[in-house]
């Protein structure tokens, strides 16, 4: 039996390697630690919270003895760790809070880790979960035609030039990470991976807020021009890249996670509506009426796309679903889950946990 520490797993990522290592490692004791922010949802993992190779507890990483005793009651012998404050208009505006979160309780859990297996590092592993903005930004050499929309992409030897408070905090937390393997020589992993999409993510994200919006016809926010290019994945491919890293992954390596697939924001709204718009039987084009340009956002990264090759190579993964298919996917399945967006938008879970534990 394998003890799994996953943190942040009632968000959005983490609810889907939750739910995969649940289903697919019967034999594994999965514990799953969220502090139940505005962006944890318990909900997102009704279907499994009552498998008998589950445990949820409700904690802050940033808590250390709580870490300990996390670690010791549990007999952890791996942490994947994805618990992180990723909102970068957020950081904008706070930045303390994610640097308390995602470097204080990274080196919070690292330590926890590093005390208890106490140098004892067989069938031990410390998977950090990180980000493609840590790398900064890329030129748009391309802007016209079909993507690749540059000559240069990010590798796992691409130099650090985060460039918002959140992928700074990212960063630091990385080297973080890197510093207790060379330092005491935790097995540790590091992953950065591109923009994910998918089923249960938070609707202040692009894609399910835009959905929601055309759903009620309100306007549809795009940054500047909409010229700024991201690489997108769909999430239960990101997960099952984290199942083939925890277990086969080299200690120490970091492997970079992408959809090879670059889209402009305004080329990818447009899809949404046409999906959109399709499903709920709106003439063609009916929502883009709801576009709506705002001022762009400061320090708005031009352009990122990761080269996945050195994952594909070595540990033979690679992105299960073009994006059209992957968008449809999403697509109904925000359709159909009306409730729980309505659940989120309206605030009723948050009411929902504050009487479940107390303050959030």
């Amino acid at each position: 039996m394998k003890n799994i520490l996953i943190t942040g797993g009632a968000g959005f990522i983490g609810s889907h390697v939750v739910r995969l290592f649940i289903n697919k490692y019967p034999d594994y004791k999965i514990v799953n630690l969220d502090k139940l922010t505005y962006a944890g949802n318990l909900a997102n993992l009704k279907d499994v919270e009552n498998r008998p190779n589950y445990v949820f507890v409700k904690a802050d990483i940033c808590d250390y003895d709580k870490m300990l005793e996390v670690f010791e009651q549990y007999d952890i012998d791996g942490v994947i760790h994805l618990a992180a404050e990723s909102h970068v208009d957020r950081s904008i505006k706070d930045p303390f809070t994610f640097a308390k979160t995602n470097v204080m309780g990274t080196l919070s859990l690292l330590q926890a880790a590093k005390v208890t297996w106490d140098g004892h590092w067989d069938n031990k592993r410390f998977y950090h979960i990180s980000t493609d903005e840590v790398y900064g930004a890329l030129e748009l050499t391309k802007p016209e035609g079909n993507p690749p929309y540059g000559d240069k992409f990010f590798t796992e030897d691409t130099k650090y030039q985060p460039h918002s408070p959140y992928s700074a905090a990212k960063a630091s937390s990385d080297h973080f990470v890197r510093a207790f393997h060379d330092t005491y020589g935790l097995p540790t992993v590091v992953t950065n991976c591109s923009n994910n999409y998918g089923p249960y993510q938070f609707p202040e994200k692009l894609i399910p807020l835009f959905i929601n919006n055309i759903r009620h016809d309100k306007p549809l926010p795009v940054y500047g021009k909409g010229e700024n290019v991201r690489d997108w994945l769909f999430v239960e491919d990101h997960a099952r890249a984290i199942d083939i890293i925890f277990h086969k992954g080299k200690i120490a390596e970091t492997y970079n996670i992408g959809g090879f697939n670059e889209w402009k924001n305004i080329d990818l709204v447009k899809v949404i509506i046409k999906t959109v718009d399709k499903i709920l039987g709106n003439p063609e084009g009916y929502s883009e009426k709801l576009i709506t340009y705002v001022t762009d956002r400061a320090g708005h990264d031009l352009r990122y796309a990761i080269d996945s090759t050195k994952l594909k190579n070595e540990l033979g993964w690679e992105p299960s679903l073009q994006f059209e298919e992957g968008i449809e996917k999403t697509v109904r399945w925000y359709l159909d889950n009306q409730e729980w967006m309505d659940n989120i938008t309206s605030g009723e879970y948050e009411k929902y946990y504050e009487s479940m534990y107390g303050n959030r």
